[in-house]
């Protein structure tokens, strides 16, 4: 099974539907899920759009200390707040209000890195990108798609092997594949779909 075979059979069986792809909310709710579980993420991001604070013009005005509460559950909040309002006061002075669409322009917004971006443009711009968290760094080089060090060269490896169709949607996948199945520690093996191809299989499980 060939590692686009692979990445193929992770995404049918283990899709992940993005229901909000509205650029900024996109933007500020990845720039909370940093070091963050997905749970603890949406709850934060919930609480910070529900008390209105879901344009850069809102949250452009607003004092850190303001979000402290809102953003809490997400952790790291102190920080998570200044970069968020300093990210949406850059997108109205520099941008004028929109988020911008380019790799090139979004990292250099406050606190978005290159997996930031990458979200954002296969989410609400259907641009071909392809994020890297821990999870698709992780299970890339378990499944011997990669011989990587760090998340950026998993991604410039995955985007010369990988077809552009797949980009976007692996993130995702990975996601939910390595929350369900891949577990960091003790990998539900008998349950894995690429139990047959994956090298790690044997020793991990």
């Amino acid at each position: 099974m060939t590692v686009e075979e692979q990445a193929k059979l992770i995404i049918e069986k283990f899709p992940r539907v993005h229901g909000d792809t509205d650029p900024f909310r996109v933007l500020i709710r990845t720039i909370l899920s940093q070091r963050s579980r997905d749970e603890n993420t949406d709850e934060a991001a919930e609480r910070l759009f529900g008390a209105g604070y879901d344009t850069p013009e809102k949250l452009a005005k607003a004092k850190p200390e303001d979000l402290y509460n809102l953003i809490r559950p997400a952790g790291m909040f102190r920080q998570k707040a200044r970069r968020i309002i300093e990210t949406s006061r850059e997108i109205l002075e520099r941008f004028n209000g929109r988020v911008p669409d380019t790799l090139e322009e979004l990292i250099s917004l406050p606190g978005v890195g290159r997996k930031t971006a990458n979200i954002v443009l296969y989410v609400s711009f259907g641009k071909p990108a392809l994020a890297v968290d821990t999870h698709v760094h992780r299970i890339s080089n378990r499944l011997g798609w990669v011989r990587t060090r760090i998340p950026e060269q998993t991604e410039m490896e995955l985007m010369r092997i990988l077809p552009k169709e797949l980009w976007g949607p692996i993130n995702g996948s990975m996601v939910e594949f390595g929350k369900k199945i891949c577990l960091p520690r003790n990998p539900k093996c008998d349950l894995c779909p690429l139990k047959e191809v994956c090298p790690s299989a044997n020793t991990d499980g």
